[in-house]
């Protein structure tokens, strides 16, 4: 069978004919197969909802109990059969719950990775490399100036700052999924076991990923009243991005404002965010570990799905590998 007859790019997203469903469609459907939860991904509305459990549970606490009609949970690599197409969940590195979606039908087998990274997390499972006749991979970081600094390094900066300005409030902006909980877990690993303070936005997630068994340590809310300024000096402060434009970041004593992201590595960014201390730290693959995973896999063929689809598609021609960018629209970067 040709690939393009398993899946292909329409208006709503990633669509398999045979098996009639979606892969992370960006405007409800009928049947969606959903890699992860983050909101470019995971959106509410759809009829049926297949995915990990973990995803589920986070579409659930993010949407509300009625955000499909029905819901089916489906374990990392159990098989199960979707109008005649093979279907199959792997782990894809990017944050708790979040999958690779294996389809086959007729001996063509698709991998639609989703978000992925192939760094340690102890937040969430490791990527596993599936063998395939095309890959589609998505390609956020997919320029060769990107590579990004080891993890430990990046939390080492900010533990060092905490020495130097202890008078200050260390006020970090990480997004609600998975790269809050993964700073915090980081943190604990480098030694700092001070109480942590989260915004109110986090708060849920949090205790999601703590009722998964993973271990953020002493959690606390950051609220305080107009007279508690000093209560939060030298210490660690995490809120969603958005709370930086608002009252909230500016209630703190003298706070120095840092930004954990990936696209940290471009200075203009963080300087345009008001950013002092940038960490590196990307819930996606930077350049090298996209070109190693394609290696490491060896698709017949590869389609890119969103970010810098041109130099991927590129690198792969010029590796002999056929390659086409999918162009498709609807998802950012809101995991990093």
């Amino acid at each position: 069978m040709k690939p393009d007859a398993l899946l292909y790019p329409a208006p709503k997203g990633l669509y398999c004919e045979i098996g009639d469903f979606y892969i992370d469609p960006v405007q409800p459907v009928d049947r969606a197969l959903i890699t992860h939860g983050h909101s470019d991904h995971a959106r509410a509305g759809h009829g049926q909802v297949l995915a990990t459990r973990e995803t589920l549970d986070i579409m659930r606490i993010r949407y509300g109990e009625g955000f499909c009609g029905t819901s089916q949970a489906v374990a990392l690599g159990e098989t199960i059969i979707v109008n005649g197409v093979e279907v199959r969940f792997h782990p894809a590195g990017h944050v708790l719950g979040s999958a690779q979606i294996s389809v086959m039908a007729k001996g063509t087998r698709i991998v639609v990775s989703g978000d992925y990274k192939r760094r340690r997390d102890p937040t969430c499972l490791a990527f596993e490399p599936v063998p395939c006749d095309v890959f589609i991979t998505e390609a956020t970081f997919g320029l060769p100036v990107f590579h990004h600094p080891d993890d430990r390094a990046e939390m080492q900066k900010l533990l060092t700052s905490l020495k130097q300005f202890p008078e200050r409030t260390h006020v970090v902006g990480a997004y609600a999924l998975g790269k809050a909980q993964r700073v915090i877990a980081l943190l604990r690993e480098q030694g700092y076991d001070e109480p942590i303070y989260i915004h109110g936005a986090l708060q849920k997630l949090c205790d999601y990923y703590r009722s998964e068994g993973i271990d953020l340590g002493e959690i606390r809310p950051a609220t305080l009243a107009a007279d508690d300024k000093q209560d939060f000096a030298g210490t660690v402060v995490i809120g969603p991005p958005a709370a930086f434009a608002d009252r909230w970041a500016r209630r703190f004593v003298d706070p120095l404002a840092i930004f954990a992201s990936g696209w940290m590595m471009i200075r203009q960014r963080a300087k345009q965010r008001g950013v002092e201390l940038p960490l590196v730290i990307s819930d996606h693959c930077d350049w090298p570990e996209l070109t190693q995973t394609i290696r490491e896999i060896g698709p017949a063929q590869v389609w890119v799905t969103h970010g810098r689809e041109e130099a991927l598609v590129r690198w792969c021609e010029l590796e002999g590998i056929a390659a086409r960018p999918l162009h498709l629209v609807g998802y950012d970067d809101e995991g990093e």
